[in-house]
């Protein structure tokens, strides 16, 4: 079971990186067919082998030798292990398959944020979707709760903006109000609050590295998906430790 859920976490891995690459430019993510970003031929089954594909033509395109992204064998194999370790903590249940689907959905908005700087609303309307069907299928008993999580993650970054002028973006603001609907009242708090502490220790580091500058955008939803995969297995333990 655990060779048979990375397996298809490496095929699905490897449909997100074609998210990642077509959405932002506003290309349909079904077709056409995969074809090389620089000589734009269609690629052959055999070349669209998760991660093997990759190396087996030495990392670079058959046709015209151009060099392809590391990203796209790297995210295919971070699924993967993602995937695992929800099955580990899940079993082999609803949670596994609903969690599963968000992580792939939060993998895919952290890597066109760092290269793009923006979280696109179709991810985000595809996460509250997820998040609504996720609600209805598991317990009605719960809506209040994500409701309310839903109110409290949207409405505290929407408060930063407001407070920083800008210095939250709109996709970010979106991002914690779905997170808010999936994870609900209390847990949104020990999601954001992970997520202010790894972005303030990942933004200290940037700037130290002089990678970053005091004025440069730094995106966000890569700490939003760290906190929210540790929440899976830290949660409301993480604040009573820090608290304490």
């Amino acid at each position: 079971m655990v060779v048979i859920i990375f397996m298809i976490a490496l095929i699905i891995g490897s449909f997100l990186n074609v998210v990642i690459y077509r959405l932002p430019l506003g290309e349909s993510i079904l077709f056409p067919s995969s074809y090389c970003p620089k000589c734009n031929i269609k690629l052959k089954w055999y070349e669209l082998i998760p991660v093997i594909g990759y190396f087996l033509n030495g990392g670079k395109c058959r046709y015209c030798q151009e060099k392809i992204s590391l990203q796209y064998p790297l995210v295919e194999i971070f699924n993967g292990i993602l995937w695992l370790f929800l099955y580990i903590k899940f079993g082999l249940t609803l949670e596994f398959f609903y969690f599963s689907l968000l992580t792939s959905l939060l993998l895919s908005i952290s890597v066109i944020d760092l290269q793009h700087t923006i979280i696109p609303d179709s991810l985000n309307l595809m996460g509250l979707i997820g998040g609504l069907v996720y609600i209805f299928s598991s317990s009605y008993l719960t809506i209040g709760k994500n409701a309310l999580g839903l109110l409290v993650g949207g409405g505290a970054f929407l408060l930063i903006a407001l407070l920083t002028k800008g210095g939250m973006g709109g996709g970010d603001i979106k991002l914690m109000a779905v997170m808010g609907l999936w994870f609900g009242w209390p847990s949104i708090l020990s999601i954001m609050f992970l997520s202010f502490i790894i972005g303030a220790i990942a933004s200290i580091g940037l700037l130290l590295l002089k990678i970053k500058g005091c004025k440069d955008i730094i995106p966000f939803a890569p700490f939003i998906f760290i906190a929210v995969y540790l929440n899976f297995f830290l949660g409301e333990k993480f604040i009573i430790f820090f608290l304490s």
